[in-house]
């Protein structure tokens, strides 16, 4: 019995087994001979993508069904048939990806795609490197009595794991640790942009933090140091961006609030210092390094703890040229604008951007902020506040103050460039990430990310145990607005972090005063959250890390 492929239901049954699939029920259908479809091979507009072989039909790997985005359903069959076409690069990209791709299979035959398939294989191009799943690294907290803040989990005597992921159900399998003895506290890890080599930063206010570079073997998962570690040039290290080019490394020390640029070297080893930023001018700190409050907390006394100095949070580099550097300050509830040369490594101050709707608005403690690049959209998450503020970037007056700056003649001609500077970032709404029942003062906010598909915002609520849902309006005027999808309880105690796979249908959380690491199914198409039943034991999990690189 021959069935159209380009119709199958979003009823008919879906069986993942191994790195195939297979519909259940089936098993009659024969092969769809490949010269039936290779005329529509060329269509821009065909409604469905394939790979051709002589012996078989194949694809990348695939989102569950059920997450597919409504708007590639069609109005008719209910809604439950796929008719929206691949277009474009992922078109292009389902055609050209055969030899990484994997079978599909009817029963135990061959049989062509369905659209519905290859939808979701278009939209996870392009494929992981080999079918085992991404490696997945999770760092630890190993000695709270060198933190700023308070955890309430157990100290780990192994500062990282790496597990993989099984991208068919979501479990995790640990493949290596690195012990204690090899880094202290690890709270930030980033990638290389071309290397299998991972950088990780240590958080003590005792003394200086560190970055520990570790080569990682993409296979095995087994971490090695890959060169000695090097002085943060700051206490608390707590974030680190790599510049478009690759060869600088710009960092932030929470707790003197320092801001540095390290020279990288073509091997992906640790150079020089090249600048370091104070925005404190040098004046010694008000608060206690003894004090150790629970960042989960948000009293009264807690703020006035926190926000008594300067505590720079993150640092990101605005995505038109990578020329204009933006770091949240906590502790001044400001976002601070500074102008990136990357050829000298050198960071100068050119302006402030308010985190909230009035000016010096006090008790909001921006913590990280993220770019949606195509809508020229940034969002910023208030930790203290529970709000995530979304700002219009305006690109023109960032690629404005880089060329003026170049284009300056002399150090003067430079200082009148920054100081002439306008802000980059207009505020434009602010939407919270708990329910408005919840006390903003038991809740501090974690990370907030978009969604791989580029529909949602993610923040974390530490205080409230949840991942709040926002659905990105790309139509909105302007661009990027939100509104509440959903908020979705982690499974466990103040979620510091948290990290999707690149498909964005796995959703790994960090849950640090419970001491687990849980797995999450996210559906791509509502922006609802839903335990997998994995949880793993891992003591004072502060951060995660998903590398789909070999």
């Amino acid at each position: 019995a021959r069935r159209n492929f380009d119709t199958i239901s979003m009823t008919d049954s879906v069986r993942i087994i191994g790195d195939k699939i297979a519909l259940v029920g089936f098993d009659d259908i024969s092969p769809v001979p490949s010269e039936e479809f290779k005329s529509t091979a060329n269509r821009t507009d065909a409604n469905v993508a394939f790979s051709l072989s002589e012996e078989s039909f194949a694809l990348a790997p695939l989102q569950h069904i059920d997450s597919l985005p409504k708007d590639t359903l069609s109005s008719t069959d209910q809604g439950n048939s796929l008719k929206q076409g691949i277009r474009g690069d992922s078109y292009q990209g389902a055609l050209s990806a055969l030899p990484e791709c994997y079978p599909i299979c009817v029963g135990n035959k061959r049989a062509a795609p369905s659209s519905q398939m290859l939808v979701a294989a278009a939209r996870n191009y392009p494929p992981p490197p080999h079918k085992y799943g991404p490696i997945v690294l999770v760092t630890s907290y190993t000695k709270f009595s060198d933190l700023a803040h308070g955890p309430r989990g157990r100290e780990a005597s192994r500062a990282m794991r790496s597990f993989r992921l099984n991208i068919c159900d979501g479990t995790l399998t640990l493949l290596s640790v690195v012990p204690e003895k090899m880094m202290h506290n690890p709270a930030f890890c980033r990638r290389h942009p071309t290397l299998n080599v991972v950088y990780a930063c240590t958080e003590s206010v005792k003394k200086e933090g560190e970055i520990v570079t570790l080569a990682l073997d993409g296979r095995t998962g087994a971490l090695r140091e890959h060169c000695p570690a090097v002085g943060a040039g700051g206490t608390s290290t707590c974030y680190m961006t790599i510049s478009n080019s690759g060869r600088r490394m710009l960092l932030v020390n929470y707790w003197d609030s320092t801001i540095c640029c390290f020279e990288l070297l073509g091997d992906g080893k640790m150079g020089r210092l090249l600048s370091s930023y104070d925005p404190k001018e040098g004046k010694p700190m008000k608060a206690s390094s003894d004090s150790h409050v629970n960042h989960s907390r948000n009293d009264d006394a807690a703020q006035a703890e926190r926000q008594g100095d300067p505590h720079s949070h993150a640092i990101v580099l605005e995505p038109t040229q990578g020329q204009i550097a933006y770091v949240p300050d906590l502790g001044m509830d400001v976002i601070r604008q500074l102008h990136f040369d990357e050829e000298t490594g050198v960071v100068t101050p050119c302006g402030e951007i308010t985190s909230g709707v009035k000016a010096n608005q006090r008790g909001l403690g921006p913590r990280y902020l993220h770019f949606a690049k195509d809508l020229h959209a940034c969002y910023v998450v208030n930790e203290l506040a529970s709000q995530v503020a979304v700002f219009e970037y305006h690109p023109d007056v960032a690629t404005s103050i880089a060329k003026a700056y170049k284009n300056a003649a002399s150090r003067t001609e430079k200082e009148q460039v920054i100081f002439q500077c306008e802000a980059t970032l207009t505020l434009v709404q602010t939407v919270s990430t708990i329910p408005e029942a919840f006390p903003v003062e038991m809740n501090t906010c974690g990370r907030v990310t978009i969604h791989p598909s580029g529909d949602f915002v993610v923040t974390s609520n530490r205080g409230h145990d949840s991942v709040a849902v926002h659905r990105v309006h790309k139509d909105s005027k302007p661009p990027g607005m939100l509104t509440l999808a959903g908020i979705f309880h982690t499974r466990g105690e103040t979620p510091r972090h948290f990290q999707f796979d690149k498909s964005g249908q796995w959703l790994l959380v960090a849950n640090q005063d419970s001491n687990t690491t849980a797995v999450f199914q996210f559906n791509c198409s509502t922006g609802a959250v839903s335990y997998s039943g994995n949880t793993y034991a891992c003591e004072s999990p502060n951060f995660v890390c998903v590398w789909d690189g070999a």
